[in-house]
């Protein structure tokens, strides 16, 4: 729950910041005890940094080889730095990214960001970035079985069309938040790093709003389609609030960055935020919140369904675990956008039921579900 200056409650479906809830103990405990201790800047190195580095590369596949991880602030640093690695080992500076998505708020990250570049304010795509359709199989032009294999055909055409058949990197999120909840059909990824990886390009999966178990089947998003990324981002649900992310990837890839031109975090990996990281890892360990959000995430797309059955404003609801949209439209056949009415729903959610939700997809006619990880079936 979070209150209001007058004391209200209000019940949060939307903030995926705080991933393990609200003030958790055990994690204002850390934070608490840490900085009473030390912090300081990472030239001063820390044991909380260390084992934090062994205990994120853990949770990833044995067979990965992801295991060198740099951590940052945020996000957006997470993907400005992905970029940096993908351009250290490679002579391309070509860029794949789908349509809708968004990696952060740097000038590098917007640069990468459709959500951003084509939208008001933005100055169109880079003549060295790709973008590809998105991947919708709701809304796009292929939805039946193969539509995996025939959307990582843009991806394959972007590699060919690059100059000289090379790339520097292929971004996507493992699910696309601001594209409006929207998952890769079956096979998508795979066939698409395949694309990129023949053209000598690296594949990164940004798991900034997807991973730490919230999709419930898996730890990491990626995982789901089968594949293996060469980098890995995340951000904002590693320090529960606390200013936490990280970049993890290869030792090949790591040792290409070692050009001379030396990177240094101040703040990226200081003891305060890595003790709440380490609370945060414990916390989805001893709790099972990653079972617990396939459990609850179920339970609320099958009430969800139910709903769509007496509601034909609702025309899809779709999503993993604690990672839910709920696509209203004005007509299930032509799928006309229902914007307004997504609109007035939000609104009415937090005036007369204290929900907070919140908005995403291109037409903004999608309400988005993505709460704190200890989210219950009686919240729901």
């Amino acid at each position: 729950r979070l209150f209001d200056e007058k004391g209200n409650a209000y019940l949060d479906t939307r903030n995926n910041v705080c991933h393990v809830g609200h003030a958790h103990p055990k994690v204002a405990r850390a934070v608490s005890n840490q900085v009473s201790i030390l912090n300081t800047n990472t030239r001063y190195l820390h044991p909380n940094l260390s084992l934090l580095g062994k205990r994120l590369a853990e949770t990833f596949p044995a067979e990965s080889e992801l295991e060198v991880c740099f951590f940052v602030n945020s996000g957006s640093e997470a993907n400005d730095l992905a970029v940096r690695l993908a351009f250290a080992r490679s002579t391309s500076r070509d860029i794949i990214v789908v349509e809708h998505g968004y990696h952060g708020h740097t000038q590098q990250a917007i640069e990468i960001s459709p959500y951003k570049f084509d939208h008001k304010g933005g100055e169109g795509a880079k003549p060295n970035v790709h973008k590809v359709p998105c991947p919708d199989t709701f809304r796009g032009p292929h939805r039946g079985d193969d539509a995996g294999e025939r959307y990582a055909a843009y991806v394959s055409s972007a590699c060919q069309k690059a100059p000289r058949g090379c790339v520097a990197a292929f971004f996507v999120e493992s699910g696309m938040s601001v594209g409006g909840v929207v998952l890769p059909p079956k096979g998508y990824m795979k066939a698409a790093y395949a694309a990129v990886r023949s053209a000598g390009g690296v594949c990164v999966a940004d798991e900034v709003q997807v991973g730490f178990g919230r999709f419930g089947d898996c730890f990491w998003a990626f995982q789901e389609q089968g594949v293996v990324p060469d980098i890995v981002t995340m951000g904002k649900p590693f320090g529960n609030g606390m200013p936490l992310a990280a970049v993890v990837t290869t030792r090949s890839i790591a040792e290409a960055f070692q050009n001379g031109l030396e990177y240094f975090n101040t703040f990226g990996g200081n003891p305060v935020c890595c003790a709440a990281g380490l609370a945060v890892l414990d916390i989805i360990r001893e709790e099972r919140l990653q079972e617990h959000a396939a459990d609850v995430g179920n339970y609320i797309k099958l009430k969800l369904k139910e709903l769509a059955s007496r509601r034909f404003l609702i025309g899809d609801v779709r999503g993993r675990g604690l990672f839910i949209g709920i696509e209203l439209v004005r007509d299930r056949v032509t799928l006309e956008p229902a914007t307004q009415e997504t609109s007035e729903v939000c609104a009415r959610m937090k005036d007369e039921h204290r929900i907070l939700m919140s908005i995403d997809g291109p037409h903004d006619s999608v309400l988005v579900m993505k709460p704190p990880m200890c989210f219950s079936k009686a919240d729901a």
